[in-house]
């Protein structure tokens, strides 16, 4: 249709389409819940846009008409986006352990920072705890997900970070007011940057309402003003000091900036992270040599080369950099798992061959735990294979396979023989790890 003709309904339609269209993105990354700001104002436009769509005048025509009920239709599809992302359940789990770790942030350090005791280990193991289970929180590639999980994870790590530094501190300060008259001065900026650390923990989790990050920054930025106009005399011990004081300033004043870098990187999306890139290079190389090694027509050909590259992979992975992420942390503990069930797989299978190989009279209950260890060898082979979920039957199938060696192992009376005792617990441990292996790569974890 000639622009300059067009109906004025089906323009006015299509500039509010275009008007939705220019929050989309913000609509699909939005990543809060619905008591937030952000979702309000987001909902409130679409609510407009959709009065607007019903006030355009259609005339009985039913061009007109179609067009106002696919602008309608559009605007609705994104009011329920908007809504699921703020209320989605995994959302809902990640603002559960965020609250957790609220509680824990409340109970063990504000007080530190206000005069208490010293930071417990419940904390460290209560902390580590959270962030475990916030890496494991499943996303399903969501945008809106990864962004909630990335945001709260990074905030947790951050309050971590800040008081293991301030715990790596010597308790005393490192001069004394007799040196300088300056000194007074920087020991003076030093008890405000640690009442301000306490402040930013507070601020990052979200359980200080009495204060703000741009007023904390005005304050740290002030604070390094003052610190730049001392007079040193030319003393480098002082000048030292004042600069291992700038920098603590500075690290702090980088968290707060935690929020708006967020949102305006692609951090989240670990898809494109380096690290990540390199865990999957390695595992791709690993699934390569583990296709050939279970079609081969005779694996024992493959078994020294295989092993050897795959001990390489292994150091790869200790080279790859975490840099501080846990879901970095956690996809490289993954493929090592990986990698190393392979290769155990292969130092199964060969100790089979050579038993084959080398045949001798054994203790019945020894001979017992080599036929267990063969059906485990071949059900091992079938896991390295499985690609599926718990709700698969062929998942269950395995796992009572697995059950039943167990059972079987547990069977197997030693008659007080040390070698069968030490062989049946070496057998149960494979059984168990190829349980907990199948159990991995059936939970659909992902970055």
């Amino acid at each position: 249709m000639d622009m300059g003709n067009q109906h004025p309904s089906i323009s006015r339609l299509q500039e509010i389409q275009k008007e939705v269209k220019s929050i989309e993105q913000q609509v699909i990354g939005f990543s809060g819940l619905s008591d937030d700001k952000n979702y309000k104002k987001l909902e409130r436009f679409l609510t407009k846009q959709l009065f607007e769509i019903d006030s355009v005048d259609t005339e009985g025509k039913g061009d007109i008409q179609q067009a106002r009920k696919r602008a309608a239709q559009e605007t609705e599809h994104l009011l329920k986006e908007l809504e699921q992302n703020a209320n989605h359940p995994h959302r809902i789990e990640i603002q559960n352990i965020f609250k957790e770790a609220q509680s824990l942030v409340k109970e063990k350090i504000v007080p530190f920072y206000s005069g208490g005791n010293c930071v417990t280990d419940e904390f460290e193991e209560g902390i580590q705890d959270i962030i475990l289970r916030l890496t494991h929180v499943k996303t399903g590639g969501k945008i809106s997900l990864r962004k909630a999980r990335y945001h709260t994870l990074t905030k947790i790590c951050a309050v971590q970070e800040i008081i293991e530094d301030c715990m790596k501190k010597q308790p005393s300060l490192p001069l004394s007011e007799d040196v300088h008259p300056s000194v007074a001065k920087i020991n003076s900026v030093m008890c405000e940057v640690n009442k301000a650390r306490g402040t930013l923990i507070a601020l990052l989790m979200g359980v200080n309402s009495n204060e703000t990050c741009r007023h904390l920054s005005c304050v740290l930025s002030g604070l390094i003003a003052d610190l730049d106009a001392l007079d040193v005399c030319g003393r480098t011990e002082i000048r030292n000091y004042r600069r291992e004081v700038v920098e603590d300033i500075n690290k702090l004043l980088k968290y707060l900036d935690l929020e708006e870098e967020a949102d305006t990187t692609y951090a989240f999306d670990l898809g494109q992270n380096h690290s990540i890139l390199k865990i999957e290079k390695v595992l791709k190389r690993m699934r390569e040599i583990k296709n050939e090694l279970l079609q081969a027509q005779n694996p024992p050909e493959l078994y020294l080369s295989s092993k050897t590259e795959l001990q390489g992979l292994i150091g790869q992975l200790d080279e790859i950099s975490l840099e501080k992420n846990p879901c970095i942390r956690e996809a490289r503990r993954r493929a090592v798992i990986e990698v190393q069930t392979l290769i155990t797989y292969i130092d199964l299978k060969e100790a089979l061959e050579k038993r084959k190989a080398f045949a001798c009279e054994e203790h019945p209950s020894h001979k017992a735990v080599w036929n267990i260890l063969g059906n485990l060898a071949e059900i091992q082979g079938e896991v390295l294979s499985f690609d599926g979920n718990r709700t698969d039957k062929n998942y269950i199938r395995l796992e009572e396979l697995l059950t039943k060696q167990l059972l079987a192992l547990d069977a197997v009376d030693p008659q007080g023989e040390e070698k069968c005792k030490a062989a049946r617990k070496q057998a149960v441990k494979l059984a168990q790890n190829i349980l907990s292996y199948l159990d991995l790569k059936s939970d659909e974890w992902e970055y």
